[in-house]
């Protein structure tokens, strides 16, 4: 089996993904059905799967494919609570894709 990798992305990056794995890590600004929308770095919407239990204000992990209109669907969700420093998430996002050979699998 290959290794799949899920490089952290926000906002800006989802073009770059389009039918890719990635992880997105934001606060649930708001949610609506089946769907929330995170910020990070912009908001980035994400289509929710039966598991995920996400809370308005709080941060959230997202695992999910970019589809072609740039939303999330998500595998997998995990509710991070309150106290999550958005400018460290920012910070490794930025080293992520400045050194993407250390953090990402080419397939």
């Amino acid at each position: 089996m290959e290794p799949i990798s899920t490089p952290r992305v926000s906002c800006r990056h989802l073009d770059t993904f389009v039918g890719k794995n990635v992880l997105v890590v934001g606060q649930v600004i708001q949610l609506r059905g089946e769907t929330a929308l995170l910020e990070t770095d912009g908001q980035v919407t994400c289509l929710l799967n039966r598991e995920a239990h996400l809370t308005p204000g709080n941060y959230a992990q997202v695992i999910g494919k970019v589809n072609p209109d740039l939303s999330v669907k998500v595998l997998n969700s995990l509710d991070l609570g309150t106290n999550v420093d958005a400018n460290g998430v920012q910070s490794v996002i930025d080293v992520t894709h400045r050194y993407p050979d250390l953090f990402m699998f080419r397939g």
